[in-house]
């Protein structure tokens, strides 16, 4: 099943707008990245955690829209941003003990990461 968003409008760079549409590229992103990735056992667990951490951003932000209530929606978000957070960080580790093939596009999703986290964390404090 083919998850349907409403008209995607991107900015300059060509990134979704939308908090969540960016999210759930992001998650493709790093799921296909894996996909390609080393197949050495010693990654195994690191590539199931940076999977589940990217993933689990944009899951939650799309629970977080569907909150009943404005607590709710705050810890949904706060999650989100952890979870952007720790992403980051196997990305780091991933990057800092991998060989030089894949580098560049590690970096390429740190920096995604990283714009994702400062997009929550500034949504979370606009809000209040």
């Amino acid at each position: 099943m083919e998850v349907v968003f409403e008209e995607l409008e991107v900015n300059e760079d060509g990134k979704p707008y939308n908090i969540r549409h960016r999210a759930f590229y992001f998650s493709r992103a790093v799921i296909e990245f894996v996909k390609k990735s080393s197949s050495e056992k010693v990654f195994y667990s690191m590539y199931d955690q940076l999977v589940r951490s990217a993933t689990s951003v944009g899951a939650n932000l799309v629970e977080g829209k569907a909150g009943s209530t404005r607590k709710d929606w705050k810890n949904y978000f706060l999650i989100a941003l952890k979870s952007a957070n720790e992403t980051k960080y196997w990305l780091c580790l991933i990057r800092d003990t991998m060989d030089e093939t894949n580098k560049k596009k590690v970096v390429e999703l740190i920096n995604e990461a990283d714009e994702i986290s400062n997009i929550i964390a500034s949504i979370i404090v606009k809000a209040g």
